[in-house]
């Protein structure tokens, strides 16, 4: 097992792609995806000259414990990869440690039984057809939406992403460094990135992304907490999603957690309907 450099994340990547065309779930998060292209460490199995094998760690940070996501190549699997990956990570880790296992899969879950650890989130995707009616969105009084201003807009978004997000580790602790990787990435339209303003002060946003293939993705919806109980939430995701039926899409996403049930209604209320699991293990 060897600590995995920026020369070798092609062949991580490969990997990684092989196990998404077998399972039909991409096994690294676009966030592990990210950490990895820009040089993170990770701890791989390889055969010869080949990654078969992958985990890459999170460190415990701001009263977060750890944080870690693997997968094994589907042609080698059974052989021990996943167990010894996920001990290495545990000894990393050297405290608590979670794990994210993508599609909710039997032999991840039997993995993390025969090694101690529970389910302990979910994290649903729900999809719908674009071309299904769509409420218009309301927008509340007194609040504007327009897009987004690369190289303007940076600041006031991470301050509202911040208070939006102040309990959700992931999201809520992104840096202007998180921004900027994103807004490197081929997909990022600022045309499809709504910013709602009430009294000259951000309030809100939906931020749309655009997936190969015809599918669009709410990919995140935050209000500031000031502006909360407004309707503003409804208001931004109905804008996003006019928008990304607009381009022609067939098909609509987003994520949501499990134990988010006011927000799991509003997509329901919207056509949405669970489409694959995600699962945090502890």
């Amino acid at each position: 097992m060897v600590i995995v450099k920026q020369p070798e994340i092609d062949g991580v990547l490969a990997a990684a792609e092989a196990a998404a065309e077998a399972d039909g779930v991409a096994p690294l998060s676009e966030h592990s995806v990210l950490a990895l292209r820009a040089g993170a460490p990770a701890l791989t199995v390889s055969d010869g000259s080949a990654v078969v094998a992958c985990a890459r760690l999170d460190p415990a940070a701001d009263g977060e414990p750890a944080s870690g996501e693997l997968f094994v190549h589907p042609g080698h699997r059974r052989r021990g990869h996943g167990r010894r990956l996920l001990r290495a990570l545990r000894e990393e880790a050297a405290g608590p440690l979670r794990v994210w296992a993508h599609g909710d899969l039997p032999g991840a879950a039997a993995l993390a039984a025969a090694e101690g650890m529970t389910r302990a989130r979910a994290l649903f995707q729900m999809r719908r057809p674009a071309d299904r009616p769509l409420p218009d969105p309301k927008v509340p009084d007194g609040v504007g939406v327009r897009t987004f201003r690369p190289g303007r807009d940076e600041d006031a978004w991470l301050t509202v992403n911040a208070r939006a997000f102040a309990t959700h580790p992931e999201q809520g602790s992104w840096t202007i460094d998180d921004l900027r990787a994103r807004e490197s990435e081929s997909w990022f339209d600022p045309s499809g990135f709504f910013l709602a303003e009430r009294d000259g002060r951000l309030a809100g946003f939906h931020w749309t992304k655009v997936h190969p293939g015809g599918l669009g993705e709410v990919y995140v919806v935050g209000v500031d907490p000031s502006a909360q109980g407004l309707g503003l939430g409804r208001a931004l995701t109905l804008t996003g999603l006019h928008h990304l039926r607009d381009q022609g899409l067939t098909e609509l996403m987003l994520y949501v957690d499990e134990s988010n049930r006011a927000a799991v209604h509003l997509y329901e209320t919207l056509g949405f309907t669970k489409y694959a699991v995600d699962v945090m293990y502890a």
